[in-house]
């Protein structure tokens, strides 16, 4: 259990120690989840070997779950209705598809900070610091890795509901995979899973909260607050 304060005092500095900018590049459309996943692995190593630099891919799925390190058979609830992949990154099961904007992580720690907890404490607070962009109240939970929102409705208790998933892997200290952050999903593809196996909590959106955002817009959020823990960006193509 990572023993970390539910409220920070601030963004950590999580910033290159030489100042060099993070590419920072979108993909239009769905992006096959294999054909990411094997680009991703591609950037990562030529990061490892100095040969690429850092760089932030946003991009969005067809329907799918994956299958992270620590996830349980018995979560996958529905196994025949969307495609099943097994992932290398941290975590249990999540969905990904349209209306989620998945942004695959590839930093090279040893020119950041070798140390994980670190490191996942700082993409939770670029989260955060995009839903604030929006007025949303993201937090953290000890023990839950991941973005949750509090809901409140007059005769009914608290209700926790996550809104951002966060699953990494790191190779030679270079982090990939990332983060979800639910825009306009089709909540109800998550029934298949148990999500991150959280049986007691739900599954919400920007949208679903009430918020008309765009995925444009969810970008600008999402860029910005970046900038604010990791440094720089410089725009650059998606990887081929």
């Amino acid at each position: 259990m990572l023993d970390r304060s539910l409220n920070p005092p601030g963004p950590p500095d999580f910033r290159r120690t030489d100042g060099a900018a993070v590419e920072w590049a979108l993909s239009p459309g769905l992006v096959a989840y294999g054909d990411a996943v094997a680009a991703m692995e591609a950037r990562a190593a030529a990061i490892a070997a100095g040969e690429a630099p850092e760089l932030v891919w946003l991009l969005e799925h067809p329907p799918l779950y994956t299958a992270g390190v620590s996830a349980r058979p018995a979560d996958l609830l529905d196994p025949d209705r969307f495609p099943v992949f097994e992932s290398g990154r941290g975590g249990q099961f999540t969905y990904h598809g349209p209306g989620q904007r998945v942004a695959y992580v590839m930093l090279d720690l040893t020119a950041r900070r070798r140390d994980v907890r670190a490191f996942v404490a700082a993409l939770e607070a670029w989260v955060i610091a995009a839903l604030a962009r929006f007025n949303v109240e993201g937090e953290i939970r000890p023990g839950r890795v991941g973005v949750w929102v509090e809901r409140r409705e007059p005769g009914h208790p608290p209700q926790e509901d996550k809104i951002a998933a966060i699953g990494v892997k790191l190779r030679r200290w270079v982090s990939f995979h990332g983060i979800s952050l639910n825009v306009e999903p089709d909540l109800s593809h998550f029934a298949g899973i148990v999500p991150c196996g959280q049986t007691e909590h739900g599954v919400t959106s920007l949208v679903d909260l009430g918020l008309p955002v765009a995925m444009d817009e969810a970008d600008a959020a999402l860029k910005a607050a970046f900038e604010t823990v990791f440094g720089p960006t410089r725009a650059a193509q998606p990887p081929a």
